[in-house]
């Protein structure tokens, strides 16, 4: 089939592609694993051709003089502007070019060149003043239209360790296609990913993580990449997704990719050491060096313009390699050295911005209809767009919070029942029932230590473990977020009801065992009384975990200040020290501990009247006890009533929720 011919000089490879260029590739021979495709309602896609003109990219450093110590919800005050520099480092810098449908573009640059950063601003995942520039989808702004048509893999494979591929897949179909279809179709859908992927081997292995063994780096690659084709997206944005992969694993992925564009996909990629195989893939080549172009077209004409411009090998290289030799400023031509050629970067920076960068720009120009301003910010409706997605309809929301909730609880089984977290349990209530064993109802100081140390450990337990769920999934929770997958209230409910019973099992467990081992009050409803004080109060420890992840999104920060916390909680809980200083006092009444403590004595010994009778400290009496009628009128008779504790106790719980649901939604994507 004839070719257009050619517009500009041989060797800059940017003249306009067949305007059917898509659909003159000649198609593949499909084995029978690849002929199955995608459901017809799931198919049905429109090319996307992108162009990206003067994008630019600075960040603010700020060194200041002297440490402060970071706020958990919002940054402190600025310090004074004499102990405060602010530096500017430039990321991009005027960096243009177009992918076409039916077309792969590389990016390739030694690490630091700015390819990550170029790619998250194409995919609208980079916001904020720094970033300047045009970036057009089919000549319009990107909008939620194309986001939504838009898969983006990122470097990092960020997946749940102990769900299956299949699992991974078929839950990512139900949260991401349209909630018309079927689960049949969705299911079908997940299936036709695995199978074009080559995953039919391992979809019921666990994803796993570096410490839990799953399936192989380039497997997990695989099921990120199918992550975004599930929505069969008309632009698919990679970054690096041959890295950890060996030349035939990279070739594979990368074949798979070229069926996509031939299919009229637009496919932007970053590429880590290309072989010369997969370097013969690509359409097009852009080659970035510390934030600058040094090459935009064809990749068949890198070679020849390079040679144009005085630098070619001296014997044949793979293409690559001689590239990335470029962009790092490492040239030996006819036995001269970078040594002996300084400034090589800046030499084919300024041979670009000369020869190429003029067409590239004019290119951009000649097929578009909107003013360029390079020094404009690219102005994106994508922040707006997250904001509108948190309004779905209620059966919307239901659907992506049973959803959600079947994932939480598949996820988390594993965590919550592992080996290690039941033997603590187990073996703290049995320490704890052998210590207290079948302790005397009238020896108040004991009991009451039994009923303080179930207080402390459900208070520190719960906790700690929730501290580092946020923190934990937050990469999860922002890639799925980005992807319009689900809304915040929707996944903030989902893991809190999915919570309950995973949090519940263990402290029944505890309870059983220690209450009739310690010879607590035995009848079935003090029992039940204090078992659903332990609950509530569990409930609320980990809503404390959780608000404090949530604020911090730091694991170590956050389980710190967890711990001082709860440590000035169980101070001020009412056991160890009764005449508690006035200027620390008010602690004791935003302690769990204390009410928690308050209400598990008031189950145990009422109001003090029938104790104190048996005891003698209503009389002046010489056969009194006066340790235990001392620890009865501070530990017993003056506590707050029950109803008060509990309301408390409820306001806290919500409380606890509301403040971790605030600090999740400060999360940008």
């Amino acid at each position: 089939m004839p070719t257009t011919p050619s517009t500009t000089s041989t060797f800059d490879g940017v003249e306009t592609p067949n305007a059917n260029s898509s659909n003159t590739h000649a198609s593949p021979k499909q084995s029978p694993r690849e002929s199955r495709d995608l459901p017809p309602l799931l198919s049905s896609t429109y090319p996307i051709t992108l162009k990206f003109m003067d994008v630019g990219y600075r960040l603010k450093i700020e060194s200041k003089k002297g440490g402060c110590i970071k706020n958990f919800f919002t940054a402190l005050e600025s310090p004074p502007s004499d102990q405060r520099s602010t530096q500017e480092r430039i990321i991009l810098n005027s960096v243009t070019g177009i992918a076409y449908p039916g077309e792969i573009l590389a990016i390739l640059g030694p690490s630091g060149s700015g390819k990550s950063t170029l790619l998250n601003s194409l995919a609208g995942r980079l916001h904020g003043n720094g970033l300047t520039g045009t970036i057009l989808a089919n000549s319009s702004k990107l909008n939620r239209t194309i986001l939504r048509r838009t898969g983006f893999v990122t470097q990092d494979d960020i997946l749940y360790p102990h769900l299956t591929v299949r699992e991974t897949l078929v839950f990512c179909s139900m949260l991401r296609l349209p909630r018309t279809l079927s689960r049949e179709t969705k299911v079908a859908a997940a299936e036709s990913v695995i199978v074009e992927l080559g995953l039919s081997k391992c979809e019921n292995t666990i994803i796993g993580n570096s410490f839990i063994r799953g399936v192989s780096g380039g497997e997990r690659k695989r099921v990120s990449i199918a992550h975004e084709m599930l929505v069969d997206p008309a632009l698919l944005i990679l970054d690096e997704p041959t890295s950890g992969l060996d030349s035939t694993a990279a070739h594979r992925l990368l074949s798979t990719l070229g069926s996509l564009a031939r299919k009229g996909k637009t496919v932007v990629t970053s590429v880590h050491q290309p072989s010369s195989r997969v370097y013969q893939m690509f359409d097009k080549v852009l080659v970035l060096s510390e934030g600058n172009s040094m090459y935009y077209g064809k990749g068949t004409d890198a070679m020849r313009y390079f040679e144009s411009v005085g630098f070619a090998p001296s014997f044949p290289v793979n293409p690559a390699d001689f590239l990335l030799d470029l962009a790092n400023g490492v040239c030996h031509v006819d036995g001269v050295s970078e040594k002996d050629r300084p400034n090589i970067k800046q030499n084919l920076i300024h041979s670009y911005n000369r020869e190429l960068g003029p067409k590239v720009k004019s290119l951009c120009m000649d097929t578009t209809n909107v003013s360029i301003k390079g020094s404009n910010p690219v102005r994106s409706n994508s922040s707006k767009e997250r904001r509108y997605n948190d309004r779905v309809s209620i059966f919307d929301w239901f659907y992506q919070f049973s959803i959600l909730l079947q994932r939480s609880l598949k996820e988390r089984k594993y965590e919550s029942f592992n080996i290690l977290r039941v033997s603590q349990v187990v073996a703290a209530a049995l320490l704890a029932g052998l210590m207290w064993w079948h302790s005397d109802y009238m020896n108040i100081q004991d009991r009451l230590g039994l009923l303080f140390f179930i207080s402390i450990f459900w208070g520190v337990f719960p906790s700690f473990n929730s501290v580092f769920a946020f923190p934990q999934e937050r990469a999860i929770f922002v890639k799925e977020r980005a992807s319009g997958m689900y809304t915040l209230s929707s996944y903030f409910m989902a893991r809190i009801v999915g919570d309950l019973p995973m949090e519940l099992i263990l402290p029944t467990i505890f309870l059983v065992i220690t209450y009739w081992m310690g010879g607590l009050k035995p009848d079935l409803l003090s029992f039940l009384l204090t078992l659903m004080v332990v609950l509530l109060f569990v409930l609320v420890s980990q809503g404390l975990g959780l608000a404090l992840g949530a604020a911090i999104m730091d694991a170590k920060q956050a389980s710190t200040v967890a711990a001082v916390t709860m440590l000035a909680f169980v101070l001020t809980g009412g056991y160890y020290v009764h005449k508690v200083p006035s200027c620390v006092a008010w602690i004791k009444y935003i302690s769990t501990t204390f009410y928690s403590y308050r209400l598990l004595t008031r189950i145990q010994y009422g109001d003090g009247k029938k104790i104190a009778y048996l005891l003698g400290c209503n009389h002046d009496s010489s056969t009194s006890d006066g340790a235990n009628c001392k620890f009865l009128d501070e530990d017993v008779v003056g506590q707050m009533g029950p109803m008060g504790s509990i309301g408390v106790l409820f306001f806290m719980f919500v409380f606890y929720r509301l403040l971790a649901y605030l600090a999740l939604r400060r999360i940008k994507n």
